[in-house]
């Protein structure tokens, strides 16, 4: 089998819940020719400021976006990509589009690049490292399970049959000036709630995401802010908030660096209380909703700066 020597060593992730799209995608730009830019790509892409939710607090909200997207946005960060997919209602194109799939893995492979990867084994992204030809099997990273194999024909056809497969192929002449431009109307079209969703979406996004979320800790019911997917999305919203501290702190950008540092502190910490302390306390609770409506307050300020 060709395989690269991959893992997600250095990808910092300090809640163990940083988005595995955001997380494959920091790893492939880290193995590739430009790692300088792999902390940028979360932030370049709009990841680091991407927020959706919804009533239910469901966790597959993370995932519900026009996926179609990808390639703009992280071509919007100075790279050129490469994207395939197929959704679900499209089995007339399965073999097509998996065999387009397979020789689009192959290639950023060869170029020495893993290419990420929907599903494989898990119903989240991750990294495909290795193939083999003889043996039709893929080597795949998991940032969640780790490393496994996966034959050609499950590409695509995993727990959710949905095939989209990305891949770094070169770095663009875009300027630096013009990358950061382009981060922020990407981070405020998100955050205003403008970015497109699929038709039948219940989701939320951007910024009004604070007050559903703030919601859930301060209503009587407990079923909501003691479960498991108000942890993940504590943990998953907060770890990309880092990146686009550290983003604006690279770019020279002191006002908006010094609000992302605050608002991941914020978020953080509320991720320290839901997991930490005793979330059936009222006063714990409202600890939590308090360092949210901190952040929340924050980043309406930064895309007050942002929009210009």
């Amino acid at each position: 089998m060709k395989k690269l020597d991959v893992t997600f060593e250095g990808i910092y992730d300090p809640t163990g819940y940083l988005h595995s799209l955001a997380k494959s995608l920091a790893c492939a730009v880290k193995h590739s020719p430009w790692p300088e830019r792999a902390e940028d790509i979360v932030a370049t892409s709009g990841f680091a400021f991407r927020m959706w939710t919804r009533e239910d607090l469901c966790g597959s909200a993370t995932s519900i976006w026009d996926w179609d997207n990808q390639k703009p946005w992280v071509e919007s960060g100075g790279f050129s990509c490469g994207y395939v997919r197929r959704y679900w209602g499209q089995k007339n194109v399965e073999k097509k589009k998996r065999l387009e799939a397979i020789a689009l893995v192959k290639e950023s492979i060869d170029r020495g690049i893993p290419a990420v990867c929907w599903d494989i084994g898990l119903p989240e992204w991750g990294l495909l490292i290795g193939y083999d030809d003889k043996t039709k099997m893929f080597a795949a990273l998991s940032p969640v399970k780790g490393e496994r194999e996966m034959t050609y024909e499950k590409l695509g056809q995993c727990e959710i049959p949905i095939l989209s497969v990305l891949t770094i192929i070169g770095k663009t002449n875009k300027s630096e000036k013009d990358i950061l431009r382009d981060t922020m109307r990407l981070a405020v079209t998100h955050l205003e709630g403008r970015e497109e969703l699929p038709p039948d979406s219940v989701n939320v996004q951007g910024l009004a995401a604070y007050p559903l979320l703030i919601s859930r800790f301060e209503a009587d019911d407990l079923e909501h802010a003691l479960c498991w997917n108000m942890e993940y999305y504590l943990g998953n919203y907060g770890a990309l908030k880092y990146y686009a501290w550290k983003y604006f702190e690279k770019m020279g950008q002191t006002e908006l660096a010094g609000l992302y540092e605050a608002i991941y502190n914020a978020w953080l910490e509320a991720f320290r209380l839901k997991t930490c302390e005793d979330v059936s306390l009222p006063g714990v609770r409202e600890a939590i909703a308090a360092r949210l409506r901190d952040a929340w307050e924050k980043e309406i300020a930064a895309v007050k700066i942002m929009r210009g």
